[in-house]
């Protein structure tokens, strides 16, 4: 008999015709009463695939007695209860580095667009503003200072490409990194203060839960710039729609937000906020190469081999 899995989304294609093709699959998503479907494979299931957005928490482990490992689609592990997975001895797995150069990719995507008014641009055009009108300056990127909040893979790959635009960057994190060649500032507050562009790198989590709040937003200042491409809970939201508002801060740029994929309406209003649905990472090639990651963690386990990607 197949080993049962529980998929709680859906997932690329391609990984779910894998997983198809080796476990028994059952699909959380299309019950309709979520604890009853809990309860009706609580004695089978040892699996469970999730998104990193989704997660598992001490609850859904509890209704899961005969669960083993948990593979989670994505880099994110702040909404899966670690600790519930210690004491259970469930196994815990992510997806790193295969969305590393999309995501800064993307990143620096987004702070090019929101300095130089990019989708602005677009709605002038098609508005049939252009015949008519000026459109308003935009600002230079290539020399500014940037700063960088996580210098982890992504905040990394960012810094490469910044360093292509003749960037001066600026970092925070936990720790200092001596190999890595830009500056450091341990205090988020001071380093917005000295910076031209602040983007959001970190991992999400009660470590960095509204790390970015009206103080951080403050220090940025009217000039200032910030990208998210983090996890939204690192930015206090609402001080961030009142900085947007008021001007305190010059324009923001966000792939990320609180109630996904509900986006507040406060910021639909707002024309100094660039608005995009969490796809940082998002391109064929890395869906593809996260998805055989999940598959192999899996197949690993079950196979009786170490996993490829262990957070617990």
């Amino acid at each position: 008999m197949s080993v049962e899995i529980i998929v709680t989304d859906p997932v690329e294609p391609a990984l779910m015709r894998q997983l198809e093709d080796t476990f028994a699959i059952r699909r959380l998503w299309e019950a309709e009463d979520r604890d009853a479907f809990l309860r009706e494979h609580a004695s089978h299931a040892r699996g469970l695939v999730t998104r990193s957005m989704v997660g598992a928490d001490a609850a859904m482990m509890d209704a899961l007695p005969k669960l083993e490992i948990i593979s989670v689609f994505g880099v994110g592990t702040d909404a899966v209860d670690l600790e519930a997975a210690r004491k259970r001895g469930i196994t815990v797995t992510n997806t790193p580095g295969v969305l590393t150069e999309d995501t800064a990719d993307y990143g620096m995507a987004l702070l090019l667009a929101l300095a130089r008014k990019i989708a602005e641009g677009d709605r002038f055009v098609r508005a049939g503003r252009w015949p008519g009108e000026a459109f308003p300056n935009s600002v230079r990127v290539n020399g500014k200072k940037l700063g960088i909040v996580g210098l982890g893979r992504i905040g990394s790959g960012v810094a490469r490409r910044a360093e292509a635009f003749g960037m001066e960057i600026f970092y925070s994190g936990p720790t200092e990194k001596p190999d890595r060649p830009y500056g450091y500032i341990p205090d988020v507050t001071a380093l917005a203060e000295m910076v031209d562009f602040l983007i959001l790198t970190c991992p999400g989590g009660p470590d960095t839960k509204g790390l970015v709040d009206q103080a951080v937003l403050k220090s940025l200042g009217a000039q200032g710039m910030l990208v998210n491409i983090a996890r939204a809970s690192v930015v206090d939201e609402a001080a961030l729609l009142d900085a947007l508002r008021d001007n305190t801060i010059k324009a923001a740029a966000l792939d990320v937000f609180a109630d996904e994929p509900h986006v507040p309406e406060a910021f639909l209003k707002l024309d100094n906020v660039l608005l995009t649905p969490h796809i940082a990472s998002k391109t064929a090639e890395t869906r593809g190469d996260i998805g055989d990651l999940v598959y192999r963690n899996i197949k690993a386990h079950f196979a009786g081999s170490e996993v490829l990607s262990r957070v617990v």
